[in-house]
Order: C-alpha cells, then structure tokens, then sequence
C-alpha cells in the first residue's frame, strides 16, 4: 500500500473462499461483538480481516452489514479493501476479468442512521481506488476497466428482464458490495472494491446460467486474490 496509508489500520473484506486461503491458514477466526451483532474476523500485524459470509456461511441477504462495518470502525480502522464475485452486464466484461468499482447504484441502501436524520454523499474512495490499480498493475494483473456496480437483493439471481434493464445503467451485478461502501462512508471510513467476474449475468449470453459455473470461476480467482491481499500486507 502507498506510504500514507501503511501507519494505518487497513481491513479487508471478502468471501468465504478467504478461509481457504494461504493467509489465513495458520490465523484462528476471532469474535467480537458488536451493538448490532457478532462478527468474526482474522488479525494480521495491523489489519483486519472479516470474512462476509461468517462462519455460518449466510446466505447474501443476511448478512450482518452493519456488525461488519461496526467492528472495523471499532478497530480502528481507516480504509476497507473489499474483495467480490460479479456477474457481467456487458459481453466485453468477460468471466475471468477483473473490474474496480468506480461507482454504484443501490436502490434499498442500509443505514446507521434510524433514529436521526444525517444525509451523507456515498462514495468510492477515489484515492484507494488509484492505489489498487497501482498493485495491479505492479503485479501484471490486467484489468479491463473502472466500472459501476448494480446491487441486487439475494439469495435468488436475476431474472432476464431484470438484467436486460439493469444493464444499461452498470457494467456489473452483485449483493453486498454497495451495502458495505454506503455504511462505511457514514462512519468517515474510505471504501473502494474490486469484482470478480465469475459469470455472465442472466441472458447476457445465450449460455445457461449455473451455481457450479460461478463457482468453479470463483476457485480459479483464489490465486490473484491471495496475490493482491499479499501486496497489501506488505
């Protein structure tokens, strides 16, 4: 990471595929609870780590955003790098690449904010987002472009008339990402993200959609994504 970032405290957020990886086999899963729930997470010298999904394995639509995003505020920490799997809305974005988020649309965002009125503006962190693109670009790993990000509600994917209209408005689809950026920016943290094409989103192509394809893809990306976090630590 850039040098104005390395005397802060950095947390990383991804999938359960983090729990097989090489970082974090010799690491035990930690638990601290939080006002809005329990979350368990992984430390490494000054960052943190949290696997989505749990231990539980939750299905996307229950996932405890605001715990997660809590406990990195109670961390102490300052920026949030969040990894993701995507479905691509255009035929150009193709399974396998990789997309950094430059901006999203959520159309049923969570808040902390339900007891008092505070408006804020959701961003992605520009500067963050530069620094990714610089260790991917440091570690060969090509991407074809900045993107905006669709989010969906799971656990189901989207029907062909739902991508057909989305589609025109984002570049990839996803459900959880956007939650995560809009609750860290209510808590002041910098938030940016990179996707995983794992599929074509549904009717984008003529090929069936299936739970094996993606995950199959998602396997195939464990390797750049334990390359980046590596570059991240150092």
């Amino acid at each position: 990471m850039s040098k104005d970032y390395l005397k802060s405290r950095i947390g990383i957020i991804g999938g359960n595929y983090l729990r097989n990886s090489e970082i974090l086999k010799n690491l035990k899963p930690r638990i601290v609870s939080t006002g809005y729930g329990r979350v368990f997470y992984y430390k490494t010298k000054n960052y943190f780590l949290i696997t989505r999904y749990t231990l539980e394995n939750l299905p996307p639509h229950k996932i405890n955003h605001k715990a997660n995003i809590f406990a990195f505020k109670n961390f102490g920490v300052k920026y949030i790098v969040s990894f993701n799997s995507v479905g691509s809305l255009k035929k150009e974005i193709k399974p396998g690449q990789i997309l950094v988020v430059s901006d999203y649309i959520d159309l049923n965002p969570p808040t902390f904010y339900d007891k008092i009125v505070k408006h804020i503006t959701p961003e992605i962190s520009p500067k963050l987002s530069e620094i990714i693109i610089s260790i991917l670009r440091k570690l060969k790993i090509g991407f074809p472009r900045k993107g905006i990000y669709f989010q969906t509600k799971g656990p189901r994917l989207e029907t062909k008339a739902e991508i057909n209209l989305i589609k025109n408005f984002a570049d990839v689809v996803g459900m959880t990402m956007a939650s995560e950026a809009t609750l860290a920016k209510e808590l002041d943290l910098e938030y940016a993200a990179i996707c995983f094409v794992d599929n074509y989103a549904n009717g984008i192509t003529k090929k069936p959609l299936s739970q094996r394809e993606i995950e199959k893809n998602q396997e195939k990306n464990i390797d750049k994504i334990e390359r980046i976090i590596l570059e991240i630590l150092r």
